[in-house]
């Protein structure tokens, strides 16, 4: 059974910074495509954004790239959500999300049903 368990969230001023961090168990986290999600107060789960499973490739939201960084280090099993300049609009549960066993070795996806499996959620709250 797959395991994520994120922590890092947490209350930061406009224009500070966050690092969130979630840690897999449960299978061979470098087989598999992982990725961050967020669901803001009232409105459905979106894709933040994603990192193949060897960490070459990422794939970001257009609201968050040139603020956020993803990472991972395999050797770990974490992955990492960097995230600077933070707005008030980034306010959110943020989850970590991994994909079911049939993704090994497979692509990012940005729709949440694409994910199998789902952290408990950190609580990111932008104040201004």
């Amino acid at each position: 059974q797959v395991q994520l368990v994120e922590s890092g969230g947490g209350l930061v001023q406009a224009g500070g910074s966050l690092r969130l961090s979630c840690a897999a168990s449960g299978r061979t986290f470098s087989s598999y495509a992982m990725a961050w999600f967020r669901q803001p107060p009232g409105k459905e789960r979106e894709f933040v954004a994603g990192i193949s499973w060897s960490g070459g490739s990422t794939n970001y939201a257009d609201s968050v790239k040139g603020r956020f960084t993803i990472s991972r280090d395999n050797a770990k099993n974490t992955v990492y959500l960097q995230m600077n300049s933070l707005k008030l609009e980034d306010t959110a549960v943020y989850y970590c999300a991994a994909p079911g066993s049939s993704a090994v070795l497979g692509p990012i996806r940005t729709t949440w049903r694409s994910y199998s499996y789902w952290g408990q959620g950190t609580q990111v709250t932008v104040s201004s």
